[in-house]
């Protein structure tokens, strides 16, 4: 059984909807929450069998209040890649993912959006990536790729949503697991909140189905491009 540790920057932003999809390919994941009185980022990659970096609502990497525990995570993912153990960075888990690779971060102001990612590369995820998929993104700051990564879909300005660095981890700018229950706690969590929270919840509201529907084949294609299956 493989075993996954996963990095959680607020109470609300969690695995979503990817949690039963991994339960049911018998792969066990375990939070650790630096954020809480007595939380620690692991100093070991241990027996973990590879890494997911989540979101981390308003906090930033290179502006506003940025993630207290960035530096510990950066050496962390560093690790697990010099390893060559697959890491899954999600929302600014994808800038952690991207700094730690060699590449790094720029500034962009807090955001909630709803957009549609078009796949840019052929065979993406062996083919388990969606043509056009709706990506929920909340997030600060946007990542600068470093070389060799490749981009594996993104939106209509062409900015990349998802990408893959070393064959075997990935980065999604968006939660491919988002709930609307999510964003709303994310929402009510902090003070500082994108501006127009409004908007983005009944936009989310309006793709969920569709986000539950593309998982199923996404998570195939994470699983077995992170050879965790």
């Amino acid at each position: 059984m493989k075993n996954i540790c996963v990095l959680q920057h607020t109470e609300t932003e969690f695995l979503g909807l990817m949690e039963d999809h991994l339960e049911g390919r018998n792969i066990r994941f375990s939070y650790h929450r630096p954020f809480t009185a007595g939380g620690t980022v692991p100093t070991e990659r241990g027996d973990f069998d590879g890494l997911i970096v989540l979101g981390g609502g308003p906090y930033g990497v290179v502006s506003g209040f940025l993630l207290p525990s960035l530096m510990p995570e950066l050496r962390l993912t560093k690790s697990f890649l010099d390893a060559d153990l697959p890491v899954i960075g999600i929302g600014m888990g994808a800038l952690v993912l991207a700094i730690a690779a060699g590449g790094g971060a720029e500034e962009s102001p807090l955001r909630f959006v709803v957009e549609t990612a078009q796949t840019v590369h052929a065979h993406a995820l062996g083919g388990h990536l969606p043509d056009r998929f709706p990506v929920v993104s909340y997030l600060r700051d946007r990542p600068v790729l470093p070389e060799g990564a490749l981009v594996l879909a993104q939106n209509d300005a062409g900015e990349p949503l998802v990408f893959s660095l070393n064959d075997n981890s990935l980065g999604f700018i968006g939660h491919p697991g988002m709930k609307s229950g999510m964003a709303e706690d994310l929402i009510m969590e902090f003070a500082e909140t994108p501006h127009n929270t409004a908007e983005g919840l009944e936009a989310l509201r309006g793709v969920q189905g569709e986000i539950a529907e593309v998982l199923s084949a996404i998570m195939v294609g994470i699983s077995r491009h992170t050879r965790l299956l």
